[in-house]
């Protein structure tokens, strides 16, 4: 069956596409999705639509919408699944990083964590800042080179609070990464955190922060 005559529509429903789950809840195109690399898609079933994302260092399932009203002869999409591929980052890049923060105090300031697919390994990376104040942080993000991927792009409010911005949300709407704000830096109070996964489009909120020795300190 064709689902589309015309080219570009063809290519954006290959590239991006869209399955029933069947009764007994698998198929080998949704098996295929599910265990792909990286791509992503849409499975439809009776207890709703989730969107499969696969990065090399992540794997995404989940429910965008609950299922229909109406009867459906499908089965099930199943659980909401989150796993980074990666693992956790090394707990002493969180502290090399808050020392980079501290450093540039009063501005604000950013890094990247990258990671390897082949090697497994991870590695800081320091962005050219075109403009940094106490408000304001303009950064470029790395070229990436054979094998690495962006995992996590992390950026300081200073001594200000820990939000995402809506210089953020923009900035992150196209992104597959996750996201990190570092604030209320260099004051008694010890520093405080939000985490955020963006995916298709969506920011999904952390329980914690994906570092090894971290999980309670957001």
């Amino acid at each position: 069956m064709i689902l589309a005559a015309d080219p570009t529509a063809a290519a954006v429903l290959d590239a991006v596409p869209c399955y029933p789950v069947p009764p007994s809840g698998s198929s080998p195109a949704i098996d295929a999705l599910r265990a792909a690399r990286t791509g992503h898609g849409f499975i439809v079933g009776a207890d709703g639509m989730m969107l499969v994302l696969r990065r090399p260092w992540l794997e995404l399932d989940y429910r965008v919408t609950e299922g229909p009203e109406c009867h459906s002869p499908y089965g099930n999409v199943g659980p909401d699944v989150l796993v980074f591929r990666c693992g956790p980052f090394p707990d002493s890049f969180l502290k090399a990083i808050l020392q980079h923060f501290a450093e540039a105090m009063p501005n604000e300031a950013a890094a990247f964590i990258l990671w390897h697919e082949q090697t497994r390994t991870f590695r800081i990376e320091y962005p050219e800042i075109d403009a940094a104040t106490p408000s304001r942080l303009v950064y470029r993000p790395p070229v990436l080179g054979p094998g690495w991927h962006l995992v996590c792009d992390i950026h300081s409010h200073g001594a200000g609070a820990a939000f995402f911005s809506g210089t953020d949300d923009a900035d992150d709407a196209h992104s597959t990464k996750i996201a990190i704000v570092v604030g209320t830096l260099g004051l008694e109070s010890t520093p405080t955190f939000m985490a955020r996964l963006c995916a298709g489009g969506m920011f999904l909120t952390l329980p914690g922060l994906p570092f090894e020795d971290a999980y309670d300190a957001a």
